[in-house]
């Protein structure tokens, strides 16, 4: 168990973007890490030179076996997990009507329902620990959002939550719980790893169909940088005090406070009538 007492990484969805550039980070950091993907052969590159404190899987977080075999793997090479960080995901395009459901099914198996199975693989280990650290890759199409992303804010809205109410949960057993918020980054993101609806309405061209050409045409020019995104994850896990949201880039900070104006507004405007449907007299 080559650990030397250092933090032990298990990352999720490590063949490109954020997963990539995160595990390569904590393996120059020395930090013993689980290198995962659905192919191996995609992260080998990865491992090369860290034999000693690093592991390369298999893992498809929408099977159960892989996620139980992987967890066994990990704990058996390095006997513990210290930072599980789910950034398996994929994006999708479409207006909520002309979205496809099984495109959509297969989204929220990965973006909500791999992230809950692992994390619920993990959290017998960090509960017997004392510790740990959950590490939940959102984005700030978890805090606002915007036409062609229906479905898709839908899983990160559905992270947000259950993320926000983990915290509270595991905060007295010694775990702790961190919901990164990026905004545009450099990554697979808006390429290959989010498909689209095949057929289009007219009627939402100028809504859900201007989004996806300016997404789609954004897509390797964003101003997010995966590698400064990466250590600034890091920090925040080390961190003393460490948040439970880490918002990423200029405009996840933007959008973010826009959408606390909006709350506000609304919230401000009805108070009135909000605060008249209680009893009188409660």
């Amino acid at each position: 168990m080559p650990t030397n007492g250092k933090p032990v990484w298990f990352i999720t969805g490590c063949s490109t973007g954020f997963g990539r550039e995160l595990a390569r980070h904590t393996l120059e950091l020395g930090y013993p890490t689980v290198v995962t993907a659905r192919n191996p052969a995609q992260v080998e590159d990865l491992v090369k030179g860290h034999e000693d404190i690093a592991l390369a899987l298999k893992l498809d977080v929408t099977k159960a076996e892989d996620i139980a075999a992987s967890v066994k793997a990990a704990t058996e090479r390095f006997g513990r997990i210290d930072v599980l960080v789910n950034n398996a995901g994929i994006g999708y395009f479409g207006s909520f009507e002309e979205s496809e459901m099984p495109e959509v099914q297969k989204m929220f198996d990965i973006n909500v329902w791999g992230l809950v199975n692992m994390t619920r693989a993990v959290l017998p280990l960090m509960r017997k620990q004392r510790s740990g650290h959950i590490v939940n890759i959102s984005s700030m199409g978890g805090i606002t959002s915007f036409p062609t992303f229906s479905f898709y804010h839908g899983t990160k809205y559905a992270v947000e939550g259950m993320s926000e109410s983990l915290a509270q949960e595991v905060a007295p057993l010694g775990i702790k719980v961190l919901i990164v918020e990026p905004s545009g980054f450099r990554t697979d993101w808006a390429g290959r790893s989010a498909n689209e609806a095949p057929q289009t309405i007219e009627d939402y061209h100028q809504t859900s169909g201007a989004r996806m050409a300016q997404v789609r045409g954004y897509s390797g020019k964003q101003p997010g940088d995966p590698e400064r995104a990466a250590k600034a994850i890091v920090k925040a896990v080390e961190a003393e005090n460490p948040p439970l949201r880490l918002l990423l880039g200029k405009t996840a900070f933007t959008v973010a406070q826009q959408k606390i104006e909006l709350l506000k507004r609304d919230f401000t405007a009805w108070e009135e009538t909000t605060k008249g449907a209680d009893f009188p007299d409660a």
